[in-house]
């Protein structure tokens, strides 16, 4: 991991963003996010001020304070500055991003309804809104409206027809117990070990996300190897979380004392093994494989027969990569359906081979080629 200043990066400016992964760049995120190689993250993550607008100190029924965000980076003149503001760090963010990568932007009802207007005014195309329900969220101490008990985050890709985005669908259904993950994620605030403190007892930033949180906006919309880009790095969440995952990061920070307290956490991540970062995907994400180079690989030769699983129906394999059978001649799913007399048929399981004596679905053959193309990089 490197730590570079914003005139390093200016000085020398990089025509791969792989030259500055892992690598926290001090300075302001707008121009920062300007000196960046055009089109060369995957996926951003944002937590921006929020623009609280707190008035005055707050304090509990006790009379103690409370620590809340009253630090300069949150404060903004107007709503028409933090508006300014916005446009312009998502605009820097929508040239950075990769033509299907994707952002996350994370806030409060004091900012995220005028962050959501930038966006679709910028043309980006909203894919969810996630709500962060909050298991232990802070008390609403003066009793005059509902506690704030969650946050939002907006997810969007760079456009409508952007359709080749990441979303590893397959592995969050896994996860919630073989059904379809829901926009409501239920997670505590960050405290106990996991709240970075100062020497002197105090919360090193005001704000610090969950790891949890982190790890599932990666898990869901990245993939191992993919760059990670946090234009608001604090405490350095998400590079944590990415250097754990297997993902490679760029965070932007402006405070020194927050990118020492990132640093040091960053440097004490081990990353997981290749085994617990294995994407679950469906058979939609494999890549096409036709039946066809089967024989261009040699697996199948023309003239082979193939049989059904009860060896009740049988075709012969030709040159051109359909089959025959009788009079009656297709594709592997054609042919497979006019036998039966059916409407439809997936030939891949229908159809067997003999080896040893035994039948195998040819489908074992087509998992050898995608096997070899994974290893290819296809």
């Amino acid at each position: 991991m490197s730590v570079l200043s914003l005139a390093d990066i200016q000085r020398a400016p990089h025509s791969h963003a792989s030259a500055l992964t892992d690598t926290i760049i001090r300075g302001d995120c707008v121009a920062a996010l300007e000196a960046l190689p055009e089109q060369s993250v995957d996926v951003i993550f944002a937590d921006p001020p929020y623009n609280l607008q707190l008035g005055g100190d707050l304090h509990r029924p006790d009379h103690s304070k409370v620590d809340a965000v009253d630090d300069a980076w949150d404060q903004f003149d107007s709503f028409q500055a933090y508006d300014a503001f916005t446009r312009a760090w998502l605009l820097a963010c929508r040239r950075v991003l990769k033509p299907m990568g994707t952002i996350w932007v994370i806030g409060s009802y004091h900012n995220i309804f005028r962050v959501g207007t930038v966006l679709q005014d910028l043309n980006f195309w909203i894919l969810n809104d996630i709500v962060w329900r909050k298991t232990n969220p802070m008390p609403n101490f003066r009793g005059r409206r509902f506690q704030n008990a969650h946050e939002t985050m907006i997810w969007a890709s760079l456009g409508q027809n952007a359709k080749g985005y990441t979303f590893n669908y397959e592995a969050m259904k896994a996860a919630n117990e073989d059904v379809q993950m829901r926009s409501d994620w239920l997670f505590p605030i960050c405290s106990g070990s996991e709240r970075l403190k100062g020497a002197d007892g105090k919360k090193v930033h005001p704000t610090q996300k969950p790891e949890a949180l982190l790890a599932r906006v990666l898990m869901s919309s990245s993939k191992p190897g993919d760059t990670v880009l946090d234009p608001f790095f604090g405490s350095g969440t998400t590079g944590a979380v990415a250097k754990r995952l297997g993902r490679h990061y760029i965070g932007i920070e402006r405070e020194q004392d927050y990118i020492d307290a990132a640093s040091e956490r960053i440097e004490r991540i081990e990353p997981l093994g290749k085994a617990e970062l294995t994407v679950m995907t469906g058979k939609k994400a494999e890549p096409r494989v036709a039946f066809n180079i089967l024989i261009d690989a040699g697996l199948l030769k023309p003239g082979t027969r193939l049989h059904c699983a009860k060896r009740r129906h049988s075709a012969i394999v030709r040159a051109d990569g359909t089959l025959a059978s009788g009079d009656e001649s297709g594709s592997i799913h054609r042919l497979g359906a006019k036998l039966q007399g059916l409407d439809a048929c997936n030939g891949w399981t229908f159809w067997h081979f003999e080896k040893t004596g035994e039948l195998q679905p040819i489908d074992a053959l087509r998992r050898i080629v995608r096997d070899e193309m994974a290893r290819a990089g296809v």
